[in-house]
């Protein structure tokens, strides 16, 4: 976000239906969350929410897009790609093209994951992908980021090595850096762990492929990615009738052993992000209420 130029005091929009990590890294540059609402298919952000906000709360002031209400200026878009399935990220694009704003996208669930035959992370600026522990493949934590922008690639190398400015021996610094630098053994680890990723996105597709059939011979919803998409179905989703549904599901399965989880609590329902900014988000409030998570984990054929 900051190689984005957002700053202090900015506003960048986001959706509220996604991991806490998302909108800490918006409050980590001092700027403020803004949230849209997501598509109940994708349950990714969703354009037709993301232009409503744009063209109806917003306007253009001196080349800048300025939240008419609070006075923010509005400088970056962060979409989520959520449980590895691509959001419609070609549209958000464009969107964002249109009104000259800067498009970071989470990538952290969607490695091995593309829309329309281009992986996510390459319609962005810059991207973010999670190696944690708990992600497709590996490095014991951390991640990466990704651009196809020189100029971009440069500021992030500046950044993430405490800004240090190249010498021989002085130790000066420009601006505030972070300490990113992923250790050599997670590195190493990672590089193992790559030689097997066809292997994880296979095993993660073929148990998909599972659920898809057992959901649709008992009258189950699934929650899968659009045509035009290849997920790495990173974690699978059920989608219930309601609320009620929801708890006797996650009641039933965790008492007979079998871990399952509602979604994410919706960002502006926590209390550091409760007063942002926020369209309407109808969608949001549903899904939160009727999809819960089921054992997705690799396995060996």
């Amino acid at each position: 976000l900051k190689v984005a130029g957002v700053e202090p005091g900015d506003a960048v929009v986001t959706q509220p239906l996604t991991f806490v990590a998302t909108c800490n890294a918006i409050s980590y540059c001092g700027a403020t969350p803004v949230f849209v609402d997501v598509d109940e298919f994708t349950l990714g952000m969703s354009p037709k929410s993301l232009r409503a906000f744009f063209e109806d709360h917003c306007v253009i002031s001196k080349n800048e897009v300025i939240n008419k209400k609070t006075g923010m200026r509005v400088k970056a878009v962060v979409p989520m790609h959520t449980f590895g399935h691509p959001c419609e990220i070609a549209e958000i694009a464009a969107i964002c093209t249109e009104f000259g704003i800067s498009l970071i996208e989470d990538c952290a669930e969607s490695l091995g994951s593309f829309s329309e035959g281009k992986h996510t992370g390459l319609w962005s600026q810059a991207a973010c992908f999670s190696f944690n522990g708990n992600k497709v493949m590996t490095t014991g934590g951390g991640g990466m980021v990704v651009t196809s922008d020189e100029e971009t690639a440069i500021k992030l190398k500046h950044l993430s090595t405490t800004a240090k400015v190249p010498h021989k021996w002085a130790f000066n610094h420009d601006q505030i850096g972070f300490n990113y630098r992923m250790p050599n053994l997670n590195a190493a680890l990672g590089c193992a762990q790559l030689e097997s990723l066809p292997q994880f996105l296979e095993s993660k597709k073929n148990i998909a492929e599972q659920y898809r059939a057992y959901c649709a011979a008992n009258s189950l919803q699934f929650v899968d990615s659009d045509k035009h998409c290849q997920s790495n179905y990173w974690l699978n989703a059920l989608k219930l009738d309601g609320l009620d549904d929801r708890q006797a599901f996650l009641e039933y399965t965790n008492e007979n052993g079998i871990m399952t989880r509602p979604i994410w609590a919706l960002m502006y329902k926590l209390p550091m992000y409760k007063d942002s900014y926020r369209l309407p988000c109808p969608i949001s409030e549903k899904l939160a209420d009727t999809v819960v998570n089921i054992p997705s984990s690799v396995y060996n054929s």
